[in-house]
């Protein structure tokens, strides 16, 4: 009996030292748990909301560059338009402001103002600002001084900062005004505001010129952060940041996180920075910590509620458990065994696709090859058969231009190879202004030996005045015999087989050629590479998604489109530059 007891007494302590050697693994578990989770949830939402920092900085410049961008070419297009050429020259501005107005809204310009030769202002959005003198302001005197578009910084007597393009408006009857264009910065402060940042700009001394805070701008940012006031978390943490400069980018300050990003302005030396806290991250990390906590106290109540049943309910649940266990394991090796197999088998097929598409890359490349060189030689081989006949009739001057229109197409050979070579990476050569109806003389020239072999009627449209883009003018050339062979194959049934070659200048250059064949079955596949309606050995479908894609690393586009009385029309569309710009260029 007494043996009996003390058995129990015994295991009844055995069973107490169990529990609080439980209780204290679990406690110190929970510790380790909750400190490792401190430290990597802190680190990730910093990080995510120093991206999120970041990605609005960028999106910050883009809409700054944007909104200059967009005005800085309104003065070039006002100053040439009519009605207030003649207002100015006959000094009737009763309809003037009437034109300015109906124009601010669709810019999204801050005001137009229209200048006399005096500087006093005949005309504005503003209709307050009517009769105001503006000779003597840098805004006026430097666009009297030149031709170009000026832009101009103006600190107003507000102690804001105005952004002011002006250029000066000219007829025949000589300088008449300046027209000026104030660009609207505040729109864009207005949506800094709307985020949880603190942003400023400042010009290339260093002084604030454009901030959230109206009472920033005018001072350099040390003077700036130490009179803000601190009506949110934000500006309380940007308040403390004395002599911040010494400081990393990331720094706790005062007891507030706060990260400063700052980055360039492609525009007049500007600098934008923007400050941010880290509020939100103490919170977060302190709920999913919460839960934590929960889910290790609803753990200890459990170890409590099963250590407290009978040691013969303990025992069958543990045996139970145990078994149940046991069973899973095996079913979890089983799983892990066959989840290596099929990992290895995911690995041999990795490797068998990578080396596939090796061999898919070169074999297109190899076409591509092929297809450019393919017209340089059918050329040559015609050139050499005339060059052949000449020889034969002792007419050597002769054979000698086509021996030099050979030596031509094997530069032209080296400069595809050198090009092919070169599609691996971006940016290979500088763009130059072209003339492109040189570039369309030129592809006729390569194509006249296949022009001679058959008789089609050639229709060519070109301008008398030069049409210049900016590009690579050998490339170009590629897309037009491209385009002219396409042309020359789908008149092959034809009875009067016609291309047309239409170039015209507008908002952009357009390059349309036109043949009256059957036209296209399959629009939608046809820039697709190795599509093509051509039998085995007469083309590999090649020429136009090469075609497609040199005219977009031109800036423009490829499409095509059947005629309404037959046949095809493929349009090539590309940014057009000015004679001016092409001369500067």
């Amino acid at each position: 009996m007494f043996g009996r007891l003390n058995t129990m007494t015994r295991g009844r302590g055995r069973g107490r030292w169990y529990l609080r050697l439980t209780v204290l693994v679990i406690c110190l578990f929970a510790v380790i748990v909750i400190y490792v989770s401190n430290q990597v949830l802190t680190k990730r939402f910093t990080e995510t909301i120093s991206d999120r920092s970041e990605v609005r900085l960028a999106l910050y410049v883009t809409n700054l560059m944007n909104e200059l961008q967009r005005n800085s070419v309104v003065p070039q297009l006002l100053s040439r338009d009519p009605e207030l050429i003649l207002a100015l020259e006959g000094q009737d501005y009763s309809r003037s402001t009437a034109r300015l107005l109906s124009f601010v809204d669709e810019i999204g310009a801050a005001s137009l103002t229209l200048l006399d030769r005096d500087g006093r202002t005949v005309a504005a959005t503003d209709r307050n600002e009517i009769g105001e003198m503006h000779r003597n302001l840098p805004y006026f005197v430097d666009a009297v001084r030149t031709n170009q578009t000026i832009y101009t910084t103006y600190e107003t007597d507000e102690g804001g900062y105005a952004f002011i393009y002006s250029r000066r408006i000219e007829s025949s009857l000589g300088f008449l005004g300046v027209l000026m264009v104030e660009v609207d910065t505040s729109r864009l402060e207005r949506g800094w505001v709307g985020v949880a940042d603190a942003v400023l700009v400042t010009d290339s001394d260093g002084t604030i010129i454009m901030a959230t805070e109206p009472r920033w701008r005018g001072l350099v940012e040390e003077e700036a952060l130490a009179r803000q006031s601190a009506p949110s978390a934000i500006e309380r943490a940007i308040r403390v940041t004395q002599g911040w400069a010494a400081l990393p980018a990331d720094a706790y300050l005062a007891g507030e996180a706060v990260l400063r990003r700052e980055t360039r302005v492609p525009h007049q030396g500007w600098t934008l920075v923007s400050f941010t806290t880290y509020a939100s991250v103490r919170e977060r990390v302190n709920g999913i910590l919460a839960l934590e906590v929960m889910g290790f106290a609803i753990l200890l109540a459990l170890v409590f509620w099963t250590t407290s049943r009978k040691t013969a309910s303990r025992l069958l649940f543990f045996q139970r458990e145990s078994a149940e266990l046991r069973a899973l394991n095996r079913r979890l090796q089983r799983e892990i065994a066959e989840r290596e197999k099929v990992e290895k088998t995911l690995q041999v097929a990795e490797q068998t696709i990578a080396q596939s598409s090796k061999l898919a890359a070169l074999g297109e490349m190899s076409a591509a090859v092929s297809h450019e060189l393919n017209q340089p030689l059918a050329a040559m081989k015609t050139y050499l058969a005339g060059a052949r006949l000449l020889l034969q009739r002792e007419r050597p001057d002769e054979a000698l231009s086509s021996f030099q229109r050979i030596d031509d197409l094997l530069g032209r050979m080296g400069a595809i190879t050198r090009q092919l070579k070169s599609y691996a990476r971006k940016g290979g050569e500088a763009f130059e202004p072209v003339d492109t109806r040189a570039a369309v003389s030129t592809a006729l020239a390569l194509m006249e030996p296949q022009l001679k072999t058959r008789a089609v009627n050639i229709i060519r449209t070109l301008p008398n005045e030069p049409v210049m883009i900016l590009g690579d003018r050998l490339r170009l050339e590629q897309v037009i015999i491209n385009l002219l062979r396409n042309a020359l194959d789908a008149t092959k049934t034809a009875a009067n087989p016609t291309v047309e070659i239409l170039l015209a200048a507008g908002d952009t250059v357009s390059i349309q050629i036109r043949d009256n064949g059957e036209g296209i079955e399959n629009l939608d596949e046809l820039f697709e590479p190795f599509y093509t309606t051509k039998q085995p050995g007469d083309g590999v479908g090649l020429g136009l998604a090469i075609s497609s894609g040199i005219v977009n690393d031109l800036g423009g586009r490829l499409t095509a489109r059947n005629a309404v009385d037959g046949g095809a029309i493929f349009e090539v569309q590309l940014p057009i530059i000015r004679q001016d710009v092409a001369a500067a260029e």
